[in-house]
């Protein structure tokens, strides 16, 4: 709001020029990046529409999380480990996953786990 502007004028005003604006009871808003998420706790959210369009306005201190790497295991990487070490699928996807789908990195551990 402007200083010093009643606030029933200001929303007047708004609504004659075609804006709308509210108050969003928001408890926590993420913001996902490729580099990670900003996540706000708390925060004052104000919603402002004009012309067919809303715009948010995110008011409050936030942390940054790190992206985490979703890592998709292909069935043919599971079969081609378990053929080189004769163990579960389970257990070549576990290795799969922990080696983020180095196929070779999975078979190098589980044949060093052996001996």
């Amino acid at each position: 709001m402007m200083p010093g502007m009643n606030p029933r004028k200001m929303q007047k005003l708004m609504k004659q020029m075609g804006m709308s604006q509210e108050e969003i009871n928001a408890v926590r808003v993420t913001i996902e990046t490729p580099d990670g998420n900003l996540v706000f706790e708390k925060p004052q959210v104000t919603k402002t529409h004009v012309q067919g369009q809303s715009t948010f306005q995110i008011i409050g201190s936030y942390k940054k999380e790190e992206a985490k790497k979703e890592v998709v295991i292909p069935k043919e990487d599971i079969e081609i480990v378990m053929q080189q070490t004769g163990i579960s699928s389970e257990k070549a996807k576990e290795m799969l996953m922990k080696s983020e789908g180095d196929i070779a990195q999975a078979i190098v551990e589980l044949q060093n786990e052996e001996k």
